[in-house]
């Protein structure tokens, strides 16, 4: 019987790394057989679809990424032996809870508790959660928000709410990509190596 996939999540703030984690671990892992499917920019595609993003983050475009990356990440696991979900369900309550802290704004309790949930489930569904930490040395990248204030915020809400629901998560600084790529390419070997389904 087949081995069921392995879904990797990497969060975290913009210009940290995640990109070119996903990038380089896909190399690795197609270069030794297996199929990758990759997730990401989904605030891009939410941007497109009409909804507010970045500081101007709301409930409903909170939802709709969950949404879309649960939608995605479904259709990825379908026809892939790994799945790299760069930004995984729950950065985006983090960028919602920093949209809210860093614009002075509010919204309900219940609709909160319904996002936390949400994510609290769907945590557990990541294989490897891998959480990001700024290092101010290293610029922005191309087309990035500018606005500092709400990117430290987005680290710091992005890594309380993966600490809460997975405190677990493996950190990753600047100085240390390629041992937790390592480190993830030798879990899913591990993974597809074991006996059994």
């Amino acid at each position: 019987m087949k081995k069921p996939p392995f879904m990797i999540g990497i969060a975290g703030t913009h210009s940290t790394g995640k990109s070119t984690f996903v990038a380089k671990a896909a190399q690795t892992l197609e270069g030794r057989g297996f199929s990758v499917g990759q997730i990401g920019d989904l605030a891009t595609k939410a941007r497109e679809a009409g909804f507010p993003i970045l500081t101007d983050h709301t409930y409903e475009s909170t939802l709709w990424i969950i949404a879309e990356g649960m939608r995605q990440e479904a259709e990825a696991l379908l026809t892939n032996d790994v799945v790299l979900v760069d930004r995984p369900v729950p950065d985006a309550l983090g960028y919602l809870k920093a949209a809210l802290e860093v614009s002075s704004r509010e919204i309900s309790g219940e609709r909160l508790s319904e996002l936390q949930t949400i994510v609290a489930a769907r945590a557990t569904r990541y294989d490897m959660l891998i959480i990001t930490e700024l290092d101010h040395a290293i610029p922005l990248g191309p087309e990035r928000d500018t606005n500092e204030t709400f990117r430290v915020a987005a680290g710091h809400h992005v890594t309380a709410v993966i600490e809460k629901v997975r405190p677990q998560a493996i950190r990753m600084t600047s100085k240390n990509p390629d041992e937790v790529a390592a480190a993830a390419v030798e879990e899913v070997v591990r993974h597809f190596s074991k006996g059994g389904s």
